[in-house]
């Protein structure tokens, strides 16, 4: 096993695996971006490469999108897809009626678009990511560059109001420079350590000129497949709550190696 591979990786990667099985030939499957989805992107490519697996890809950033071409993944647009069958992503949270916090990567806006225009999100993730409330994981929120000091004041102005338990925000820098994502913009990452009312903040952040999307996907996700070191993985619906528990095979320690490492 590669030396950089964590317990964490081993259950990012089971759950990865068990997404596999919500993948049909003739399928049109958004990709995800993160840790945990480029393990599906890897495993994905596999099934294409070595058992003839004929799908096509629509990924959500450029680094997914480098990857999956790197793995021959054939690939195309939202625009020229259309409508997809599935989305599989990560999540940097998900709470118990599978409400999530996403944006880690700085990729929000198009996985939010992207899983917006598929019959099914399937997010995939380890047991570090599921917590009782979101906000522990700074939430971000993609906002446009021109006048985005006062897009800031104003999203202050209105944490004040909202159920959270700081009020901290903070510019994404990427070395010296804001973070630019994708689509040309900057995101401010709120330090809240915990949102009572996820939906009613998403709706006025939304409200607010400058923001463009933020990170927390409230009622999107189907259902969440969390993996543990060992090969098991719980599934989580969002209609049925837990739906139990199924068992992937792991690969030898020397065949398991962390994507892009």
């Amino acid at each position: 096993m590669n030396d950089t591979v964590t317990g964490s990786d081993r259950g990012k990667y089971a759950a990865a695996k068990a997404a596999l099985d919500f993948i049909k030939p003739g399928m049109k499957v958004g990709l995800g971006t993160g840790s945990t989805a480029a393990w599906f992107v890897q495993l994905l490519g596999n099934l294409v490469n070595n058992e003839g697996l004929e799908i096509v890809g629509v990924p959500t950033s450029s680094r997914t999108r480098d990857l999956a071409a790197s793995l021959n993944i054939p690939l195309t647009t939202l625009e020229d897809a259309g409508w997809l069958d599935v989305t599989v992503d990560g999540a940097d949270e998900f709470d118990a009626n599978l409400n999530l916090i996403k944006g880690g990567g700085g990729a929000l806006l198009q996985e939010k678009i992207v899983a917006s225009a598929s019959n099914q999100m399937v997010v995939i993730s380890d047991a570090s990511k599921q917590v009782d409330a979101l906000g522990a994981f700074p939430l971000p929120v993609e906002v446009v560059r021109f006048g985005w000091g006062s897009t800031e004041s104003t999203i202050e102005e209105v944490l004040v109001g909202a159920d959270v338990a700081n009020r901290r925000i903070t510019m994404r820098m990427d070395g010296d420079e804001p973070y630019v994502t994708d689509e040309g913009h900057y995101i401010l990452d709120l330090h809240l350590n915990r949102i009572g009312d996820p939906r009613g903040l998403a709706e006025a952040l939304n409200r607010i000129p400058g923001v463009v999307e933020t990170g927390l996907f409230v009622v999107m996700a189907d259902t969440v497949l969390v993996g543990y070191d060992d090969g098991n993985v719980h599934i989580y619906d969002r209609d049925g709550g837990n739906m139990g528990r199924k068992k992937v095979h792991m690969p030898g320690e020397d065949s398991l190696y962390v994507p892009g490492a």
